[in-house]
């Protein structure tokens, strides 16, 4: 008697502050008083955990006020939840589940967040009906997906890659659909991880990026990447936004030194050339020794490049040259590689091996040895731009094998040299150096 008291008194007391927006809780003023009343009893119920009798008043609720308040929707997954585990009818139970779904649907339509209401709808479905409806989750998952990965918990990520597995291998598609929508995944969580700022929380991220990564890697292989994509790139080989999945998945997963990834790359550039795949060209022509056209794709590159971007292009660009027997042209993008990044020795590194590489074309009376002196003066300065321990060793390593080429004594006397004067190595080095022998 003294609860029902209460609850009379309660529902008297919400009624009276609420009647002067009362028009806004329904379609009529009937409507308004009803989700009052109603929102009152299933409210309490709720509150204490009753959730049997907090369905009607909640139904009623749902009915008559849909866009009355988010919590309207939050509390009505539990109470549904309820229902459903207090049944064990197999009918009775879907019919809760398309209730459950229903009343998501309805929240988005009030309250918008369509993808990470999706998701849960997806997640509700997989926990509530498992494998019967496989099909139907999946999809509410892809879904939720393309409208906004950047929107979901990370849970619902990683149980879409899941589903996205569990629903190739059931032999819904093939495998061509784990490898779009691992593409999809990884770029949407490692574009996250990119932008979090809390250490913790980017671990959290990793560590579902490692589960996809081991979910994906039986369908990951070269081979099967290239079997499932060569017949895409056959039958629409002019299609761009095919051809940028080829080259960004076959590059995640280290496909790069296929002939599929060279050709869609080379398509790629001829109808949308960027610095990029300008500079990937180059990579890929030099790395199957075409140094004429690596050259040609890295001054593609430089032309639109970033001038963070340059120092590597710059090099790449000198390797080219130097394989090509183009020294001075070689020693000349080292340079501007030199000025690009002024504290890194390896442009001069590959300065001074230039100048051993390009020693027998140097006409100075002893075998072109004169170009050693010129590549140990390289070396040093390697060191003193940069004093890394990688680089000192590699430099001196340079040096010590260098000073082995050095003219001997006697060699030196007989054109008048003496140690310590002044030299202009000839040709096309054509630097000032200094002489130095050896016994």
């Amino acid at each position: 008697m003294k609860t029902l008291k209460f609850l009379t008194l309660g529902l008297i007391m919400t009624m009276s502050v609420m009647s002067v927006s009362a028009q806004k809780w329904g379609n009529s003023p009937e409507d308004s008083v009803s989700c009052v009343t109603n929102t009152f009893l299933y409210r309490e119920a709720f509150k204490n955990k009753q959730y049997v009798e907090a369905y009607e008043p909640w139904k009623e609720c749902l009915d008559k006020c849909p866009g009355n308040n988010k919590n309207l929707y939050i509390r009505g997954v539990t109470i549904l939840k309820s229902r459903y585990n207090a049944t064990k009818d197999a009918t009775e139970r879907k019919a809760i589940v398309d209730e459950l779904m229903k009343m998501y649907d309805l929240r988005i339509q009030y309250f918008g967040e369509a993808a990470e209401v999706t998701a849960r709808k997806a997640y509700d479905m997989e926990q509530l009906l498992g494998n019967a409806a496989l099909k139907e989750y999946y999809e509410l998952y892809d879904e939720a997906m393309r409208l906004g990965a950047d929107k979901l918990e990370l849970a619902f990520v990683e149980r879409y890659f899941d589903a996205t597995v569990k629903y190739v291998t059931s032999g819904f598609a093939d495998t061509t659909v784990i490898i779009d929508n691992y593409d999809m995944v990884s770029d949407a969580l490692e574009g996250l991880a990119s932008s979090e700022t809390d250490s913790a929380k980017r671990a959290e991220i990793y560590g579902v990026i490692a589960h996809i990564e081991n979910r994906f890697s039986p369908f990951a292989s070269c081979d099967e990447l290239v079997k499932i994509y060569s017949r895409k790139f056959a039958a629409t080989p002019d299609d761009v936004t095919l051809l940028k999945k080829i080259t960004t998945i076959l590059r995640k997963k280290k496909c790069m030194d296929t002939e599929l990834f060279f050709a869609a790359t080379e398509k790629l550039h001829a109808l949308e050339p960027t610095a990029s795949t300008a500079y990937l060209m180059a990579q890929m022509c030099y790395q199957k020794k075409r140094f004429g056209e690596a050259a040609k794709y890295v001054s593609d590159a430089l032309e639109g490049a970033e001038d963070k971007d340059k120092y590597n292009m710059y090099i790449l660009q000198g390797l080219c040259y130097a394989n090509a027997s183009s020294y001075g042209a070689a020693r000349a993008a080292y340079n501007k590689a030199a000025d690009m990044e002024p504290s890194k020795g390896e442009p001069y590194r590959l300065i001074a091996q230039l100048y051993a590489s390009g020693a027998r074309a140097v006409s100075d009376g002893m075998g072109g040895r004169s170009a050693y002196w010129a590549a140990v003066d390289a070396a040093r300065k390697s060191i003193n731009v940069d004093d890394s321990p990688e680089n000192v060793e590699a430099a001196n390593n340079l040096i010590r094998s260098y000073s082995g080429h050095f003219p001997k004594q006697d060699e030196a006397f007989m054109l008048d040299l003496i140690d310590g004067n002044s030299f202009t190595v000839p040709g096309w080095i054509g630097v000032s150096t200094t002489v130095r022998t050896r016994k």
